[in-house]
Formats: C-alpha cells, structure tokens, sequence
C-alpha cells in the first residue's frame, strides 16, 4: 500500500523527491503517512479535498482484501525539516 501512495502523490507534487510515506501497522488498522514539501501540500489535498479523498478511495479499495482500516495523514515538512499536521485526515 505504501508504494501505492508514493507512485500517486509523486506524480502528483513539484518536488517528487521530497515525498516520503511511513506506513505504521497495528493489529486492525494502517496509519499511511504522507510527507511532502509545504508547497505541495495544494496539489496532494486539491480543491475542497477531492484529491485527497480519491487518494483515500483507491488505498480502501486496495485494503478490502486484508479486513483492515487504513489511516491517511497528509503532512508537510516545513523548512526545518520538521513535521507539520495539515488537517487532512480521515479513516475508512
């Protein structure tokens, strides 16, 4: 799944280099992590957060097979290098 994300948003972003996914496991969830430059952060979420949430639809559609909830979390790196919340998340 952590592929998956990383081919969509990299296609999707300026700075492909940048983008980085940690996928966390837990015993009946996946928290996805998605990592990206802070200017960005428009192109992964889109208008309103369609993009975002067809990003979401594809992964669910993926995890039916494992039973399994999945976490997406779209972040930023500010300049630091340190993470940022954008306020873009949501479990299926």
């Amino acid at each position: 799944m952590k592929e998956l994300v990383e081919y969509i948003v990299s296609a999707l972003v300026d700075v492909p280099e940048e983008v980085m996914v940690i996928e966390t496991l837990g015993e009946s969830i996946i928290v996805l992590e998605i990592f990206v430059a802070q200017d960005d952060i428009g192109k992964v979420i889109g208008r309103e957060g369609r993009i975002a949430n067809a990003i979401r639809t594809i992964v669910k559609a993926s995890a039916a097979k494992s039973n399994k909830k999945i976490t997406i979390e779209i972040l930023s790196k500010n300049p630091e290098g340190e993470k940022q919340p954008v306020g873009q998340r949501s479990t299926f």
